[in-house]
């Protein structure tokens, strides 16, 4: 006898199909972080450098470079962007049914 594999769908964020409260603001952490990962990899930096770069202390480096994006906050993930030359752009809308008039975009 076998069994069949059950699937979902997923609704995009692995957070919210978690079911935690936080979801966006994790899902947010994440993309974020995964850019700041993927620009230092690219730098070939040592842990010492990250942390001259960006500001944090080096036991910081090492969390940020294991995914540990809790420990920081969106505006300091933005932050190590734009300290890595990076140009942030912001799309603000209204979610759906939302009773904002337009959308606005906000460089940083």
């Amino acid at each position: 006898m076998t069994e069949e594999t059950i699937f979902e769908d997923s609704s995009g964020n692995v957070f919210a199909d978690l079911g935690l409260e936080d979801a966006e603001e994790l899902f947010t952490r994440g993309k974020i972080g995964i850019q700041v990962i993927r620009l230092l990899k690219q730098r070939h930096l040592k842990q010492r450098e990250i942390s001259d770069l960006l500001g944090i202390p080096q036991p910081e480096v090492s969390h940020l470079m294991k995914g540990e994006f809790q420990r920081f906050s969106e505006g300091k993930l933005l932050t190590f962007l734009k300290r890595l030359d990076t140009e942030v752009t912001l799309h603000l809308r209204p979610r759906h049914g939302g009773n904002q008039v337009g959308e606005t975009v906000v460089s940083l």
